[in-house]
């Protein structure tokens, strides 16, 4: 089971049961259809957002073609998939750069809903998880930091929660704080305690001391609440604000860092597999020097190599997801190689496709170059490359010194 789960006390359901194949399969075929039908025709021009009230014209679609929140349990409103079923799912939805958004299964909305789940008291879960669930509301999560506070590095958070006889006060400044234009409330992570312990909140975006303060302007577009600095300043809160347990906020946040990850890599490898269809379609139809492009030897050089970089990556992202199902800290450590590998691999996929695409590549004729600009930064957030790499190589010199020694003979006696 589920080490991080709380279920006696909070009352949740126990794991969720893999949806027997032919439901899961007309299910999937449910999703791809309803993006390739309905979401893609909606799409909107590169470089822009999608209307928010096209949105949620687009999500009672989905509610009406019962593939809407399909990772949050039913009690809830969602189709309660466990989530070793996620990644096709969400794969198809991410055919589409809006896919996900409109099938309620985006960051950071989703990996919110799967920690409210987790760790939310029932009364927290009426609250934050049931509308948050249905689409009514969105949310966002506070932990980036400005320069010297938390970025790669939770543990460096600056934010401060005093403890009073009521609640808390909160003093702080957040950035890249996804989604917090458009967000209901915040899951904010601030420091607690005189021994780097940090608990998490949540809090109304409209409770007085919230305040967004600047834009930071990115190149991706698929989260329509932007990535802004949010200032809290004297935010007063009850104790029932508390997400979970206090002091134990780094330790709560693995329950959503270690799937969320890998959730980024399911809906990008959707929009890879989508570049990929792109440029495999301008292959049987351009001639150059009397062949189609796809008899040529470089251009079949690119579709193989990113054949070889969307396979890899659903192989490694269905094994981290069973994993997660099945033994939590592994999936974890699994997940932040996975993040390394997929983010890379979509980058690859989709560069060669504006490659194979020549000058309609770069060019609004096609969507390619906006794709590319919605993956760049996910090879940044939750954690750049070179970060988890870092752990990576931690993690795998600890594992060797352990075989060594619990191999060395005892020689005391």
């Amino acid at each position: 089971m589920n080490a991080w789960r709380t279920r006696e006390t909070t009352g949740h359901e126990s794991p969720r049961e893999l949806l027997p194949r032919t439901e899961f399969d007309d299910l999937l075929g449910r999703v791809g259809d309803f993006v390739r039908r309905v979401v893609i025709p909606a799409e909107p021009a590169p470089g822009e957002y999608l209307d928010l009230e096209v949105r949620d014209d687009l999500r009672a679609q989905a509610k009406e073609a019962g593939v809407f929140a399909p990772h949050v349990a039913r009690r809830w409103g969602g189709l309660g998939l466990p989530v070793a079923q996620w990644p096709e799912v969400f794969e198809a939805a991410g055919y589409s750069p809006i896919g996900p958004l409109v099938l309620n299964c985006m960051a950071p909305d989703e990996g919110n809903m799967h920690m409210l789940e987790q760790i939310a008291t029932p009364e927290q879960s009426e609250q934050f998880l049931r509308p948050l669930a249905q689409g009514d509301v969105s949310s966002c999560f506070g932990m980036t930091e400005p320069h010297p506070g938390a970025g790669s590095d939770p543990s460096q958070i600056r934010t401060e929660a005093r403890k009073t006889e009521t609640g808390w006060v909160i003093n702080g400044e957040k950035r890249f704080s996804s989604g917090a234009n458009l967000a209901a409330f915040m899951i904010a992570m601030a420091r607690t305690g005189d021994e780097g312990q940090a608990t998490m909140f949540l809090i109304p975006m409209s409770a007085p001391g919230v305040k967004i303060t600047r834009q930071i302007h990115t190149i991706d577009r698929v989260i329509d609440g932007g990535h802004p600095y949010v200032e809290l300043n004297n935010v007063e809160v009850d104790d029932d604000a508390v997400l979970g347990e206090p002091h134990r906020g780094l330790e709560y946040a693995q329950v959503r860092l270690g799937p969320a990850r890998l959730t980024h890599c399911m809906r990008w490898l959707g929009l890879a597999h989508r570049a990929q269809d792109i440029a495999l379609d301008r292959g049987h139809e351009r001639r150059l020097f009397g062949h189609l492009l796809e008899e040529h030897g470089i251009a079949q050089e690119l579709i193989a190599q990113s054949e070889i970089d969307i396979e890899t990556s659903r192989s490694i992202i269905r094994r981290t997801a069973v994993l997660l199902d099945e033994d939590f800290r592994e999936g974890t450590r699994l997940s932040s190689i996975a993040k390394v590998h997929c983010s890379e691999a979509v980058y690859r996929v989709i560069d060669r496709a504006i490659q194979l695409c020549g000058g309609d590549g770069v060019s609004d004729e096609l969507p390619l170059a906006q794709y590319l600009n919605e993956v760049r930064p996910f090879r940044i957030y939750d954690g750049s490359t070179e970060t988890h790499k870092w752990a990576i190589a931690r993690r795998a010199s600890r594992r060797r010194q352990r075989q060594l020694t619990e191999r060395t003979p005892d020689r005391t006696g």
